[in-house]
């Protein structure tokens, strides 16, 4: 896996709008969205991947994924499932509500 690295995308207005709707008073992981932003930058990881091979995943996406799972004490299967389906995890981590999220477990 290579890195492209990528300007870290705006919160969908969608993503936005559900999630404001849902937790009117915002909660954890929104709330560190809005007030710290994002702590990791593709950039901060550029010289832990090869300059060749295919495209990997947002390195700053992971580190947030594996910021939550500790927070919530997740099995990796448990943390990509809330990637797949929690409102607040997607607000989080940029994606729109129809994403699929992605499976970086080990079977």
């Amino acid at each position: 896996m290579c890195l492209h690295p990528e300007e870290i995308p705006p919160i969908p207005d969608e993503t936005v709008r559900v999630a404001s709707a849902a937790f009117p008073k915002g909660n954890l992981y929104m709330r560190l969205r809005d007030e710290l932003g994002i702590f990791y930058q593709d950039e901060d990881f550029a010289s832990l991947y090869p300059q060749r091979g295919q495209p990997a995943q947002a390195p700053w996406r992971l580190a947030m994924i594996l910021v939550m799972q500790y927070l919530e004490n997740l099995s990796d299967r448990q943390a990509a499932q809330a990637v797949q389906g929690r409102i607040d995890w997607k607000y989080a981590l940029s994606l729109e509500l129809t994403d699929p999220g992605f499976d970086f477990t080990v079977d």
